[in-house]
């Protein structure tokens, strides 16, 4: 498989990008239609918009890694730590809060997809 790594990080982008935004640029909008909350606390606003800047920094340090062949193993290593740690926190949620809307369940089986996946594409040869 040739290029396995640099493609995947690419992929990790184009994947974490419309994420972010859709949390930061329309934080009313996301919680709204995708979460059910009618009415969103600017503190919320404020976190959904943080959140979205981590996305886009770790999307972009991931496209740049892509491209620089140096940065590719640790870039996946933070795809590891990043989603392991999401599906981590939200297992806990899950069984300290309850079922969380559709949109939360479907990250919690992507994220549980690509923590093996990330780690398998770690250990291919470049």
């Amino acid at each position: 498989m040739k290029h396995i790594k640099k493609k995947f990080l690419i992929f990790a982008f184009f994947a974490v990008v419309p994420i972010a935004l859709a949390y930061g640029i329309y934080p009313d909008w996301f919680a709204f239609t995708l979460l059910g909350i009618e009415t969103l606390d600017n503190n919320i606003a404020h976190i959904l918009r943080a959140v979205m800047c981590l996305y886009l920094g770790l999307g972009l340090f991931w496209l740049y890694s892509a491209f620089n062949e140096s940065y590719r193993n640790p870039a996946l290593v933070t795809i590891i730590v990043f989603t392991g740690s999401l599906v981590i926190g939200r297992l806990i949620s899950l069984y300290a809060d309850g079922q969380p809307a559709p949109i939360l369940i479907l990250y919690i089986g992507l994220e549980l997809v690509l923590v093996p996946v990330a780690f398998w594409v770690l250990r291919m040869p470049e």
